[in-house]
């Protein structure tokens, strides 16, 4: 367990409510992630981007494009086992499962990352940032509630995903999601660049301990890699990073996504829970500080894209919410930061959003509550 550092939650089984350490009532940090529950999965129109469909299953609408993606699916399944809603895990597990699961051609035995809310396949192509969090959320499901039958073998299905992951491609036919020589992930499996937020190395540290036993040395290094790659990912003084890099840290901008936009937003949330579960690094305690002093002059209405070495463009941000979610996600590896207190009291005075954006935002809003209210934890086995 050397890889493992010697701080976090992880070992201490202690999960730091930082909205109550920064003085915010109990009851209402309670009531408000009850709430942010409900708007997101209940009924009410303007805010609910979850849909129960026909006797046993549900979808998660990205309301902006009007389709269902892995992404979506994968969180709101961390969303349900974190929250002990096993009823919404299994709609949102056994609609994935029938519709996205591919069992032939070049990427048998991933899941498509795009359909439409009947079903039908958009794509033929995997995204690995849901892939990851379905083989997360698939193990804590197995250690919180136990495994079920076919396809709700929760447990079995993780370890399955995460060798098709490693192992695809071996045998001639696909390409596997990590780049086998330097344990990084990639953007989509037949590409060799990478989205610096696609990089979960907590995620990691608990595949070492649960993916198949031939694994787990993988994992252990790719947990390594990812947060050593975050450093060249990041830029130095603003902390941004851009939506698409290479292997070597630097930007791709062959498609326009070498800047700080949309997806880049989840960096600071990442390095927030991976602080929050295996302990804070001075590295990751001044990524938090540099990226919320960054934002700390600029009002919401204003975000706009950036170069990752802070100029803007005339293009506003997309998802303004979501960017305020996962700066006071950042708070969890800098708590006493000069600028940690102001980026959690912006979120706290933010509501979800509504309209036709509000999916991502949503989204990202949610897990900021569970994490800085100690609700987003580690599920492990039990003994």
């Amino acid at each position: 367990m050397d890889n493992i550092a010697s701080s976090g939650a992880y070992h201490s089984g202690k999960y730091r409510n930082l909205l109550a350490e920064y003085g915010y009532d109990g009851k209402e940090i309670a009531d408000r992630l009850a709430l942010g529950w409900e708007q997101l999965f209940g009924d009410r129109e303007e805010t609910r981007i979850y849909y129960p469909t026909g006797e046993d299953m549900g979808y998660m609408l990205d309301t902006g494009n009007l389709d269902v993606r892995t992404e979506g699916m994968s969180y709101g399944m961390m969303m349900a086992v974190q929250l002990d809603r096993r009823d919404v895990f299994d709609r949102l597990w056994k609609w994935t499962y029938k519709h996205m699961y591919m069992d032939e051609g070049e990427n048998a035995g991933y899941f498509a990352w795009s359909c439409e809310p009947d079903g039908t396949k958009r794509s033929h192509g995997p995204a690995p940032d849901g892939e990851e969090y379905f083989a997360l959320a698939l193990f804590f499901a197995s250690h919180r509630w136990g495994d079920g039958a076919p396809p709700l073998d929760y447990g079995a299905k993780a370890r399955e995903l995460l060798s098709a992951c490693v192992h695809k491609g071996e045998d001639g036919i696909g390409h596997p999601m990590w780049n086998r020589h330097n344990k990084l992930i990639k953007f989509v499996p037949n590409c060799e660049y990478t989205d610096p937020s696609y990089h979960l190395p907590h995620f990691y540290e608990l595949f070492a301990l649960w993916a198949n036993e031939e694994d787990r040395v993988f994992w252990t290094e790719a947990a390594a890699a990812s947060r050593k790659y975050l450093k060249l990912a990041c830029h130095p003084k603003t902390g941004l990073a851009p939506e698409y890099a290479y292997y070597d840290g630097m930007p791709n901008d062959e498609r326009g996504y070498g800047h700080f936009f949309s997806d880049s937003y989840r960096v600071a949330a990442n390095v927030g829970l991976d602080a929050e579960w295996f302990g804070a690094t001075e590295w990751m305690r001044e990524e938090a500080r540099r990226i919320q002093q960054f934002f700390s002059d600029k009002h919401p209405e204003d975000y706009r894209r950036y170069t990752i070495s802070g100029d803007p463009f005339e293009e506003k941000s997309l998802h303004p919410v979501g960017l305020i979610a996962t700066n006071a996600m950042a708070s969890l590896a800098n708590p006493e930061g000069e600028f940690a207190r102001a980026c959690v009291e912006l979120f706290w005075n933010t509501p979800v959003r509504k309209g036709d954006r509000r999916y991502y935002d949503n989204c990202l809003y949610l897990f900021a509550m569970l994490a800085l209210s100690g609700s987003f934890r580690i599920w492990h086995p039990k003994s």
